[in-house]
């Protein structure tokens, strides 16, 4: 059954507090990329939204940047289809970069007393 626009909406916006920044991050990252085609001459920087929504929750399973990869390009291969979302190679510096933003987001802050 199809999700209605609030629902989808609503489901953001916890992605949002759960993930803070880099949800907004990782789907800037992606527009940046796009390894899709759909950014060009686009001012929706929330394209590629959806997307990161899908991938930051399976980045909590990931152990490396070939892992990253992995979830990256399965994810896009869902949602686009694997003919659009193309090889796996072709996402190599992307995972690269989103390994690296969740590396930071995932690491305590050197100020951070919480283990003391």
């Amino acid at each position: 059954m199809p999700r209605t626009r609030e629902e989808i909406l609503r489901e953001r916006r916890q992605l949002r507090t759960q993930y803070g920044l880099l949800f907004d991050s990782l789907a800037a990252l992606l527009f940046r990329h796009d390894p899709i085609g759909i950014a060009f001459d686009n001012e929706n920087i929330d394209e590629y939204e959806p997307e990161a929504g899908t991938i930051l929750p399976r980045l909590r399973s990931c152990e490396s940047p070939a892992d990253a990869l992995h979830a990256v390009h399965e994810e896009f291969v869902r949602w686009f289809d694997a003919d659009t979302a193309g090889p796996e190679e072709q996402y190599a510096k992307i995972a690269s970069e989103i390994w690296q933003l969740w590396m930071t987001h995932r690491l305590p802050a050197p100020d951070d007393k919480s283990d003391s």
